[in-house]
């Protein structure tokens, strides 16, 4: 097959090889297409199961860790999410397609935008982009029920901890930034607990006004 005859049921079949179980993320994937949420000079690669260049220093996430990473928030579809780093607007499609709402921090205004470009060519409108420190959350739609963070931090910051639901699920890649594992924390009288660990990971540091933590 060459790389013009991939599409969104290619790249659900490659994130499925890849140990993703959850019928409905599955279906979410080939539904959502990666052609619309990255570069144009891209676009011939967005079926395949890479990372991709998206400007200011940053990479889209490999769809694969994209999908292990959402597989563990266990998502039914009533959820309110938070999501840190909204980068091209990919990994938000696809929570929009599993929750019942989105909302995304997204620290550099140019990506926020375009991902909101994106989410709308695509007729996505449950999923909100703002621009913000993720460090901070978003707390005026807090609790959420799940969050994700694609980026790094040797820790997770309080206020998403505080902005977390009472049994929500957290995923975080936990390191200073180039080098760090991919964690499942649960909410547990008012303090997260550590579920599992999913994977080794490279993700790019959680930047903002307030530094790293």
């Amino acid at each position: 097959m060459t790389r013009h005859e991939r599409g969104p049921s290619t790249l659900a079949d490659a994130v499925r090889r890849a140990g993703v179980r959850d019928a409905r993320l599955l279906d979410a994937f080939r539904t959502v297409d990666r052609t619309g949420f990255v570069p144009s000079a891209y676009a011939s690669v967005a079926h395949t199961d890479d990372a991709i260049p998206i400007g200011h220093g940053q990479v889209t996430t490999q769809p694969s860790l994209i999908g292990h990473m959402i597989e563990a928030l266990r998502l039914c579809g009533t959820e309110r999410v938070l999501e840190i780093g909204s980068g091209f607007g990919y990994q938000t499609a696809i929570l929009a397609a599993l929750a019942d709402r989105v909302y995304s921090i997204e620290i550099v205004a140019e990506l926020a935008e375009h991902a909101r470009e994106n989410l709308a060519r695509a007729g996505i409108h449950n999923a909100t982009v703002v621009v913000g420190d993720g460090h901070l959350g978003l707390d005026t739609y807090a609790p959420y029920q799940a969050i994700v963070v694609s980026a790094a931090a040797p820790s997770v910051p309080p206020a998403l901890v505080a902005q977390l639901a009472l049994d929500g699920r957290l995923v975080q890649p936990i390191g200073p930034g180039g080098d760090e594992i991919v964690v499942v924390f649960r909410k547990r009288d008012g303090a997260l607990i550590e579920e599992r660990r999913l994977t080794a990971a490279c993700f790019v540091p959680l930047t903002g006004e307030t530094g790293r933590l």
